[in-house]
């Protein structure tokens, strides 16, 4: 019979996202269906950074809502450290962040922390203290009792990565968290995210429309095509430690000029090498 740390240790072990042969359409107007996915097959390990990236309107964002189970895929499957996606969901194995803050504005910075934590039962002073220890972690801490119109663009996003890490998920899925803000702040936000990974250990699976923000942030790149959404090429970055320097590194360059030439398709690629596509 299988133990409990048994089948810890097993879950700990999978992937921390497996897709496979997922495909999701849509009822578009008049009946007609549009097929946003077709064919997906995707694995993350754990502690891995992997972005989204593509045109608009192939799928990135539909594809981590498939992931999340907030979407149902029409064929294939979804699996989360070794569990069916809508399990994963209930057992909070993983953490959202949006675009969008989404922060409650009548809650102080520290109870919108707290909110999952809230939903699931925990206690006052347990939640408090976790939300207190995320707010240091995000560089926060003395804005604890402030209103979220009290804070930055970017300090908010801050808040909203703190509370999708309240519950502690080995697996974080981002859509475009840092879109809405300018580029210094994103600039900033990007190397925050890099350090709180380091320090949490969880994977994560970003979507994003930003080549540079791609390579500096992920371990791979995954590029997918116009509609209907499928995998066309996954870059492995290797880029070792990430600081504010890489972004001027000549590697750096290169990784983006191959994301680039990938976006662009076979065609673009055998132009830059010199060579006919075929």
């Amino acid at each position: 019979m299988t133990t409990a740390a048994t089948a810890d240790r097993a879950a700990t072990a999978a992937p921390a996202v497996s897709v496979r042969q997922v495909s999701k359409t849509f009822s578009g107007r008049k009946g007609q269906a549009v097929t946003a996915l077709q064919d997906v097959d995707l694995e993350v390990a754990p502690g891995e950074f992997v972005s989204l990236i593509g045109p608009s309107g192939c799928g990135k964002s539909t594809l981590l809502r498939v992931i999340a189970n907030l979407l149902e895929p029409t064929a294939g499957s979804v699996e989360v450290f070794g569990k069916a996606a809508d399990q994963a969901r209930r057992d909070q194995d993983y953490g959202i962040a949006f675009q969008q803050a989404g922060l409650l504005p009548w809650r102080t910075v520290s109870a919108n922390i707290e909110l999952p934590l809230e939903l699931h039962g925990v206690g006052k002073a347990k939640r408090r203290a976790r939300a207190l220890e995320l707010l240091e972690m995000v560089g926060l801490a003395d804005f604890a009792d402030h209103r979220p119109d009290q804070l930055s663009g970017g300090m908010q996003q801050r808040v909203a990565i703190a509370r999708s890490l309240a519950e502690s998920p080995q697996l974080l899925l981002m859509d475009e968290p840092f879109g809405a803000l300018d580029e210094m702040t994103r600039e900033y936000m990007q190397v925050e995210l890099v350090r709180i990974c380091r320090e949490t250990g969880a994977a994560v699976v970003f979507v994003t429309h930003s080549i540079p923000e791609s390579v500096y942030l992920s371990d791979r790149v995954v590029v997918m095509s116009p509609r209907p959404g499928r995998i066309t090429e996954v870059i492995d970055i290797g880029l070792g430690d990430r600081t504010e320097s890489l972004r001027e590194a000549d590697t750096f360059f290169t990784r983006v000029t191959e994301v680039r030439e990938a976006l662009r398709g076979p065609h673009a690629a055998a132009q830059a090498l010199g060579v006919e596509a075929r």
